[in-house]
């Protein structure tokens, strides 16, 4: 048998074989430090296809895992959010500031991390936070680029969505944003790899179904950054992204590439209505 052949039909007998475990997401409601309410099911928006209920990935984990995110002092992820607010303060570059001389305290940044990618007038071009980041560090504060993916940005990042817990994901898909959202939708649904699998052919197709030790979830990432107890860290969305595409077996694209930036456009639309979490923890 083709080598490729047999790599298809490896990831087939993982994933969409009959008879393969599949788990519905549980009923558990999530709520943090006994305060902050997380909704984790809602009516999937128009532009979600072929769904019509969206769930935040929490819903698919076990409740070892789920319990970890319910307070944040059990939250490893928080340790980032913690390494952030240091930087936040710490005035850094050739001309005198910090995150906080511009921005103020951390919690004045509530609702930005909902709203994200979006569209950026000035540059003519939908943008992440992570490159709104960068772009404060090099044009207001004169200091250097932090490394797309790198751990002082993904705590950043994490420190910016912990501010917005609770608030409902609302990326908006209209205007000149729309040709990249049209193109992370057609990136969604291209099987690509030796696999030839697409994001929708586990996300969408399978969730729910076991793939090696683990259940598919709907790829949601409203609880990004993600504490991963995989890898015992912090991960961004750009990261999971190349993570995904590497297990294909196709060749990836760069964290902050306009495909992954387009993609990250889609995919957060997905889930509009579900509440930001991050950082979230998963397996």
């Amino acid at each position: 048998m083709h080598k490729k052949t047999i790599a298809i039909c490896s990831v087939a007998a993982l994933v969409m074989m009959p008879g393969t475990a599949v788990s519905d997401p549980d009923d558990d409601s999530l709520t943090i430090n006994g305060e902050i309410s997380i909704v984790t099911e809602v009516e999937a928006p128009a532009h979600a296809e072929n769904l019509s209920t969206i769930y935040s990935g929490w819903r698919f984990r076990s409740d070892e895992t789920q319990a970890f995110q319910m307070d944040d002092f059990d939250n490893p992820g928080m340790i980032g959010v913690e390494n952030a607010m240091v930087n936040w303060e710490t005035v850094d570059g050739t001309e005198g500031k910090s995150c906080e001389s511009c921005h103020g305290a951390p919690e004045d940044m509530a609702g930005v991390r909902a709203v994200y990618p979006k569209w950026n007038e000035d540059k003519g071009k939908v943008t992440t936070l992570e490159m709104e980041v960068n772009n404060c560090r090099e044009t207001r504060m004169g200091a250097e680029k932090w490394k797309y993916t790198g751990g002082d940005m993904t705590d950043m990042v994490a420190l910016i969505s912990s501010v917005s817990r609770g608030m409902p994901v609302d990326v908006a898909i209209d205007g000149p944003a729309k040709a990249t959202w049209e193109q992370g939708k057609e990136l969604y649904y291209t099987r690509t790899g030796q696999l030839e699998l697409s994001c929708a052919n586990c996300h969408e197709d399978s969730y729910g179904m076991m793939i090696r030790a683990d259940h598919l979830s709907q790829g949601q990432i409203n609880g990004f950054p993600t504490y991963r107890l995989k890898n015992t860290k912090l991960n961004s969305v750009h990261a999971r992204f190349k993570g995904c595409v590497r297990d294909t077996r196709a060749e990836t694209y760069k964290p902050g590439s306009p495909e992954f930036v387009a993609l990250e456009l889609y995919v957060a639309t997905r889930g509009n209505g579900l509440s930001v979490e991050g950082p979230s923890v998963r397996n």
